[in-house]
């Protein structure tokens, strides 16, 4: 087949010595010429081309491969060009191989290679020993990584490409690699007979640093393997049944996985987890013996009237956090009734909460402690904004936009600034005001 092969589909044959044509099977190949050797086109051989040291009495050779190997009906040339297609196109492929071989049907080509290339008993135990050798070198990986039947092909700058890193599951090897340029500084260097010593040490030196940074790329390849990091999906889901201080711990010694194997490593995060358990358990059963508490019928009844203890605390939590917004007295005493009620099992009455003259209940101030741009308000200006409810960093930007457009004008009006700003007319209003009044802006 090595023979075969480097003529049967190779676009890189050599020319005919007699007429410097491309070969076409069959050719003839003279067997005492050579190195390097001598081939003839049919045409050359049969007008008895002599060159050189060759003579047209010496012995040859008819290279062809139209004729069968595995199967009748199969030659040579076919069965190259089967294993050619398959490389290129894919192994299931086989509408795409079929068509690149161009005298077979898709049928025909998935049949004899599955025969002769998969299910062949010469075959079989060599793929046996291989398959056992892979399985016992991936046996202690924490996540097995192995291809499927039809791998996921996600397109190109889509969010399953980012979460798997460029990964391409159908050739196995990823879009881009570590240290992807590396090569980039091996495809000047040439080595000649007439370098100096110094330089041809220089190119070894080169030469060697290359082969380390291929290495480094293949130690980063096996880390992801072994440890499973391509389906970062279930990486993830796998994090998160640690609780939030062992997911903590998983982050921080997630750096140090490089320095360990898959098994090592996740004993050290499951130790860990059981070590974070342990120590919750104890620190129960401590308050549970400073509590008093003796048996574990006890101790439940401890935990309910815990969590309604801990639901009574967060409820006047929240309460005192509603108080401190609410600046309506009134309204904040029928709402403090009306919650008294619903917790006593009383329906509550429906009063009228007092509003404006518009019908509308009047919203409590905006609190601006803590907001972007307080700072930089006066007290008026924060007044505004609470009134207004309008955020310092919103408030800001309308002045200045208002201020550059009466420059501009030598004056401004209440629609030009209801033009400029798209907020609540009535809000747009009430700033315009506020700027006429401070004398920022001048009436057009």
């Amino acid at each position: 087949m090595d023979r075969l092969a480097s003529f049967g589909t190779d676009p890189f044959k050599p020319p005919c010595r007699g007429c410097s044509t491309y070969l076409v099977e069959p050719f003839i190949k003279c067997a005492e010429c050579g190195p390097p050797s001598f081939y003839l086109c049919l045409q050359c051989f049969t007008r008895g081309f002599e060159y050189k040291k060759h003579q047209s009495d010496h012995k040859y050779e008819i290279m062809t491969s139209d004729f069968p190997v595995l199967e009748p009906g199969w030659t040579a040339q076919e069965e190259m060009a089967l294993l050619e297609a398959v490389m290129d196109c894919g192994f299931g492929n086989w509408q795409d191989v079929a068509y690149q071989m161009r005298t077979k049907t898709k049928e025909e080509c998935e049949c004899h290679y599955m025969k002769h290339f998969i299910n062949n008993p010469l075959f079989s135990s060599t793929l046996l020993s291989l398959r056992q050798m892979e399985d016992a070198r991936t046996a202690d990986s924490a996540i097995p990584f192995k291809p499927t039947d039809d791998p996921p092909r996600p397109t190109f700058d889509s969010v399953l490409s980012r979460d798997m890193a460029g990964y391409m599951p159908a050739r196995a090897d990823f879009m881009e690699e570590f240290d992807n340029y590396a090569e980039w500084d091996l495809k000047d260097i040439d080595f000649v007979d007439d370098d100096s010593d110094i330089l041809h040490a220089l190119k070894i030196a080169v030469v060697d640093i290359y082969h380390s940074r291929l290495k480094e790329r293949q130690r980063r390849k096996k880390i992801i393997r072994d440890h499973g990091l391509i389906n970062l999906r279930k990486f993830q889901m796998l994090e998160r049944r640690y609780p939030k201080e062992v997911q903590d711990l998983y982050e921080a010694m997630r750096r140090f996985a490089r320095v360990v194997g898959p098994i090592e490593h996740d004993k050290f995060i499951e130790s860990h987890a059981l070590e974070f358990e342990l120590r919750r358990e104890i620190r129960r059963l401590q308050e549970y013996r400073q509590a008093g508490i003796r048996s574990f019928c006890s101790a439940k009844v401890y935990e309910r009237v815990k969590r309604v203890r801990e639901d009574e605390r967060r409820k006047r939590t929240m309460l005192c956090d509603a108080l401190q917004y609410i600046q309506d007295g009134r309204a904040c005493r029928q709402w403090l009734h009306k919650q008294a009620a619903i917790d006593a099992g009383i329906t509550p009455v429906v009063t009228t909460i007092t509003t404006t003259g518009t019908g509308r209940r009047s919203a409590p101030p905006l609190n601006l402690t803590g907001l972007p741009g307080t700072e930089k308000l006066n007290e008026r200006e924060k007044e505004l904004c609470q009134v207004v409810r309008l955020v310092p960093g919103a408030y800001l930007e309308y002045k200045q936009a208002l201020l550059n457009e009466c420059r501009r004008q030598g004056g401004l009006r209440l629609a030009q600034a209801r033009a400029l700003i798209k907020i609540d007319v009535n809000k747009t209003r009430k700033i315009y005001d506020f700027l006429i009044k401070e004398g920022y802006i001048n009436k057009a």
